[in-house]
């Protein structure tokens, strides 16, 4: 019975501590969390990889196009159309562009918010207010 007691204290002084490093961990967004880290990283990654295949499309063909036809013309290798409940979309004005990627729902907890990203021909990761 001591063995079992100095095991479940055991394990909730680790648990008290594992939380308590989960919690301060930095993050790169203000108002975001750790885990939010992760897929803002790969956000911003497909973001740069959309803009890219924008460029080389306009290179090629002179026009601005959306996601869509950036993948049915093979210029976009294939990626998510969204990562972490982020949805892309490209956004045209002549031959200039910018690639957004904007959160499809508010969060429930007032502590997290998800920042909408975007970025342009000059390949400049920005959020969007």
């Amino acid at each position: 019975m001591r063995g079992l007691l100095g095991l479940l204290v055991a394990a909730g002084v680790l648990f008290v501590v594992y939380k308590f490093h989960v919690e301060h961990l930095p993050v790169v967004d203000k108002g975001t969390v750790v885990t939010q880290d992760i897929d803002l990283s790969g956000v911003r990654t497909d973001l740069l990889q959309i803009a890219e295949a924008e460029r080389a499309y306009i290179a090629v063909n002179g026009e601005c196009v959306d996601i869509h036809e950036l993948e049915t013309s093979n210029q976009l290798a294939v990626i998510k159309t969204g990562r972490g409940g982020y949805e892309y979309s490209v956004v045209c004005s002549g031959k200039d562009y910018s690639a957004v990627a904007e959160h499809a729902a508010a969060s429930l907890d007032p502590h997290v918010r998800y920042p909408k990203l975007a970025v342009n021909q000059d390949m400049e990761v920005v959020e969007v207010h």
